[in-house]
Parts: structure tokens; C-alpha cells; sequence
């Protein structure tokens, strides 16, 4: 391993020193050894199934039935602190939470659906303070509370501009930015000393992933917390970083400073995370045409259109009065062409794709898919006009049927639409395998058996297998590996090239979009902002809020992220 020297024992505020993890006869990670010290923020990359998250997670107890060796060692003021490998259930509950915090990937999975906020984070508080306050658990905190007092206070000091009403929602009336704050104010509501941040951006537009990793840079700078991030975004590595520790299957095999680590990496996987991390300014994977850059352009529009909407607004009722989800938007999508879909959460990108596949009413205006008009009336017409529509979603995992095979999943459209017998489906899904770089026997296998790169590639093959006029990609790389994805945008773009269907590609990153998409459009608060071609609206942006986004894209250079960080500090 290419290291450089590790910080003092003495220093750290958690210490992993010969850290393994087993289930059973398997062992997943290897001799770890790397210190959290106060103050610091270490970031933990590598590919999935690297270790990073069961490195973290086995040590506080949530990793199942994990078996452990060597030592995870918590300072503690005037003794020699607590050895977390092989403590019993009782004390590791007692450190949870009060002296290391873990802010999760996923905040509504984190949060109970059924409770408030409020009542959420102060238990958390109760749980390490027993006979701290009241209850927050009603629809209006008490005045005086102490406990009430400390969560508003905290909900506050993670930037939730409305803390009463934060306190007052369920988990599912915020947004996935807010969300996350909430979950870092109930990691950090008893001051831990050491804070876990578990991909904690992976799924947030680009300035919403701003203000969580500003955030969580404060934690360590100004709370004193070490900080222990774990994700494989290189991006965010540059912008929030102190040292990098990077793991290969099991096993650290570099550590190092920030800045010399992606200046000078010594090791060849280290070499290959960074080539692999998409840039913006790096152009398309292929040639292709770019449309006419332009603001609104007309519906009379001469080329094919795969999709449109004309003058489509979707008004949501809600306890609170009328949203408007999408305003007056006139959107086409050419042809054979990849249209990229930006905007921050709340922008209405996912509204769209649900109107085109006939999954939300339009309020007013039309949408059409390859001339035919959009309806979500389940009669058969709209049944079939569905087959000209492949839809690839974010999570592979929680999109393929757990208990069904791979080939039966990807023929189950062809079963519904398609008149075949059994030999020409096996003959089909055998295809579609070969088409995604998949093996035939494949078939046979379950989505557990696979990588999360393999069953994306299984979701794609399922989404082509009508050979769709529109293909709706929503966030079909975010949450995977800067290697893997790599991989899956090449195979979007070939398989393209090979069958000519149009896409819609939305994401929040900008050099994703830029890799594949021939045309951009930006959305904001329901609008249509820019749109042209995506040389045009990537590098020379004519409106602000446009910049906005191109800046808040993290780049992985750490120099290029501390310049930015001062620059916004400054402004």
C-alpha cells in the first residue's frame, strides 16, 4: 500500500488499526487502518462492493451478523478510550448517536414515515438524556421546551430556513436537500465527536450538493467533528477532502493528502477511479448533431418529433393550496435525438417524464409520444401507445422484482405486448443480454446475484425490449461508481447509435448530460430557463441561474474546488 504517514493515535478521535470484517466464511475487508482526527474530513472511495460502507458500519453494530478482528478505537477524554470491537450490544447502543453521528444515504429510508420530524430528532436526544424535556411528537412544540428549544436551534443551524415547520412535517413533505439537512441534525444534535457521512449527496442536484457538503465541511471546521465521508463521487472528494484513504476489494491500497493524491496517485486502481471521473468541458462519448440553440423554440418545428408537449402545466392540490409542478412548457424531443434534462429538485424533470408515459394528468396542454396524444385513461389504446415508451430508473435494485429472474423480467413486456411464442422470447431476451454486454446465461440469474452496474444494464435491456420510440432515462447513473458508470453511458450511447430511439436523460450532472445529450434543457421552479445545444448551454450559458448550475458542479481538482468554496464564502 502507498501511504503517506498516519496522523498520531494520540490525534485521532477514532482509530481503526487492523480492521477486518467477515460473514461467515466470506471476508469482505482486510487489515484496515486509518485515524479520524478532529477537525479533518477523510474521504473512503472505491467501487461498490469495495468495503467502504460495512468498514464503517460493522464497527457501531450495523452490519448484521458481522464478525470482527484488530481494533476501532474511540478517544475519550482522560482515559484511554473505548475499544468498539467486541463491546456488547448495551454500550455500542450508548455510542450511537451521542458520540459518533451517521448521516445515511438515503434520509427517507432513515426516517420513520409514520412519526414527525420533530419527535424523531428529539428522541434521539432522550435516548442519550432520558430526562431531557417533553414530547415534540404533537403538531405544535411547546414554548419552552428545552428539548423542543435544542432541536428547532439545531434545524436551524443546519440551514432549514423554517425550522417549526420542519419539525412539524413528516418525512415525506420535504424535499430530498431538506431531508438530508434534517438527517445531519439528528447525526449531529448531541455534539458526537465523530460524524459517518455515508454517500450523503448521491442522489441531490448539484447546488443542493453544495449546501450539504458546505455543511458538512462546517462540521469539521468549526464544530471540531472528524469527519469521516464515505462516497465515490471524485468530485466531492476534491471539494470537501483533507486526506483520501482508497479501498479495492477489501483493502486500502492508498492514502494520502487531497492535493497530492490526485496530482501525483501512486497506485494504478488510484489512476483509474480519476480517468474514469466524468469532466465537464470534455465533450460527447460520439459525434453527434447538435439542435439549434435558441430559447422557446416553435412547435412547428419541421424534424420528427419522438415527444411533445405543448403549453403543459400539472397543478398538484395540496392541504397547503394549489403547486404548480410544471408552468406553460412547450418541450420537444426530436427524433433519434438524446435531449438532457436539468434543474434542482422540485424543478419538475420528473413530472415531465411521468406525464409522457401517461402516469400524471396534464391540468392544461397536450402531450404527444410519436404523434399520438398522451392520455392516463387505462383503456387499450393507451396500453399499446405505452410499448413506444422504455423507462430506465435511478435504483436498479428497487426497480427489478427480487424474486424473479433476469430473463423472466426483461420478457415480461414482450409476454403483454408482443404475440410470441416461447423460443422467440428466449431468442429475444438472449438478445437483449447480448446487446447490454451481458452474458446469455444471465437469464437464469436473480437481481442479487449482480452487480449494480450489471442490473442497470438488465433495467436497459428491459426498457429496449419493445423497441421503444421514446426512452426515458431518470437518474440511471447516480447511484453508481464512477467506473461502472462510465461503463453504462458508453453502452447508452452505442446502443443509441444502433437503434436510433430518442431519449429523455435527466440528471444532475452536468458532465453526464454533456457526455450524451445532443440538446439541453434547464428547469427551474416548473420553467423552461435555456435550451439549445449542449456546447452552447454548458459553455456558454445566457442565463444566470444556467452558470449557477455549471459552477456548482463539483470538478475533480481540489484546486479548482478551494477557489470556488472562497469565491462563495467571499460573495
Amino acid at each position: 500500500m502507498a501511504a503517506d504517514p498516519q496522523l498520531s493515535p494520540a490525534e485521532a478521535a477514532l482509530s481503526y488499526r487492523g480492521h477486518s470484517v467477515s460473514f461467515g466464511d466470506r471476508v469482505i475487508t482486510r487489515d484496515v487502518s486509518f485515524d479520524l482526527v478532529p477537525g479533518r474530513i477523510l474521504a473512503l472511495v472505491g467501487e461498490s462492493g469495495s468495503g467502504k460502507s460495512v468498514t464503517a458500519l460493522a464497527a457501531l453494530g450495523l452490519a448484521g451478523a458481522a464478525e470482527q478482528t484488530g481494533s476501532v478505537r474511540l478517544a475519550r477524554t482522560g482515559s484511554k478510550g473505548i475499544d468498539l470491537v467486541g463491546i456488547d450490544a448495551d454500550r455500542l447502543r450508548s455510542v450511537r448517536g451521542a458520540e459518533i453521528g451517521v448521516v445515511f444515504q438515503e434520509p427517507m429510508s432513515a426516517f420513520n414515515p409514520m412519526f414527525r420530524l420533530g419527535h424523531q430528532i428529539a428522541e434521539a436526544v432522550r435516548a442519550h438524556r432520558p430526562h431531557a424535556g417533553s414530547s415534540t411528537g404533537g403538531a405544535t412544540p411547546a414554548a419552552g421546551d428545552s428539548v423542543t428549544d435544542r432541536v428547532r436551534a439545531q434545524l436551524a443551524k443546519v440551514g432549514l430556513d423554517d425550522p417549526e415547520r420542519v419539525m412539524r412535517a413528516y418525512p415525506h413533505e420535504l424535499s430530498g436537500g431538506q431531508l438530508q439537512r434534517a438527517m445531519i441534525a439528528l447525526a449531529t444534535i448531541n455534539a458526537p465527536r465523530v460524524l459517518i457521512a455515508d454517500e450523503p449527496t448521491t442522489a441531490l442536484d448539484v447546488t443542493v450538493q453544495t449546501g450539504i457538503l458546505d455543511l458538512l465541511r462546517r462540521q469539521a471546521s468549526e464544530e471540531g467533528q472528524a469527519v469521516l465521508l464515505i462516497t465515490h463521487d471524485m468530485g466531492v472528494v476534491a471539494d470537501i477532502a483533507d486526506e483520501v484513504a482508497v479501498m479495492k476489494d477489501g483493502r486500502i491500497v492508498e492514502t494520502g493528502e487531497v492535493r497530492r493524491l490526485f496530482s501525483a496517485p501512486r497506485e494504478e486502481y488510484t489512476k483509474q477511479l480519476l480517468a474514469a471521473v466524468p469532466r465537464l468541458g470534455a465533450g460527447a462519448l460520439t459525434d453527434r448533431e447538435s439542435a439549434p440553440s435558441g430559447q422557446t423554440p416553435s412547435v412547428t418545428v419541421t424534424v420528427p418529433l419522438a415527444a411533445e408537449l405543448r403549453s403543459a402545466s400539472v397543478v398538484h392540490r395540496t392541504s397547503a393550496g394549489p403547486f404548480t409542478a410544471v408552468d406553460d412548457i412547450d418541450l420537444q424531443i426530436p427524433a433519434g435525438s438524446i435531449t438532457g434534462l436539468v434543474g434542482e429538485s422540485g424543478s419538475g424533470k420528473s413530472t415531465i417524464a411521468t406525464v409522457l408515459t401517461g402516469g400524471q394528468k396534464l391540468t392544461t396542454g397536450r402531450a404527444f409520444v410519436d404523434g399520438q396524444r398522451v392520455s392516463t385513461r387505462p383503456n387499450r389504446r393507451q396500453r399499446r401507445r405505452r410499448a413506444d415508451i422504455g423507462v430506465v430508473f435511478q435504483d436498479p435494485r428497487g426497480s427489478l422484482n427480487p424474486r424473479r429472474t433476469v430473463g423472466a423480467q426483461i420478457a415480461e413486456p414482450l409476454r403483454v405486448h408482443r404475440s410470441l411464442d416461447h423460443a422467440q422470447i428466449r431468442s429475444r431476451v438472449a438478445g437483449l443480454l447480448d446487446d447490454v454486454q451481458l452474458p446469455a446465461d444471465f437469464a437464469s440469474r436473480y437481481p442479487h446475484e449482480l452487480s449494480g452496474g450489471q442490473r442497470q444494464r438488465v433495467a436497459i435491456a428491459r426498457a429496449l425490449s419493445l423497441e421503444p420510440k421514446l426512452l426515458i432515462a431518470d437518474e440511471p447513473t447516480s447511484a453508481l461508481d464512477v467506473s461502472v458508470q462510465r461503463g453504462v453511458l458508453r453502452l447508452l450511447a452505442e446502443l443509441h447509435d444502433t437503434h436510433e430511439f430518442a431519449c429523455l436523460f435527466i440528471s444532475h450532472d452536468l458532465a453526464v448530460i454533456e457526455q450524451l445529450a445532443s440538446t439541453v434543457v434547464v428547469l427551474r421552479d416548473g420553467t423552461i430557463v435555456e435550451q439549445g445545444s449542449a456546447s452552447q448551454v454548458l459553455t456558454r450559458p445566457q442565463q444566470s441561474y444556467t452558470r449557477e448550475l455549471i459552477d456548482s458542479a463539483p470538478a475533480p481538482d481540489p484546486e479548482i474546488q478551494a477557489a470556488r468554496r472562497a469565491a462563495r464564502l467571499a460573495a
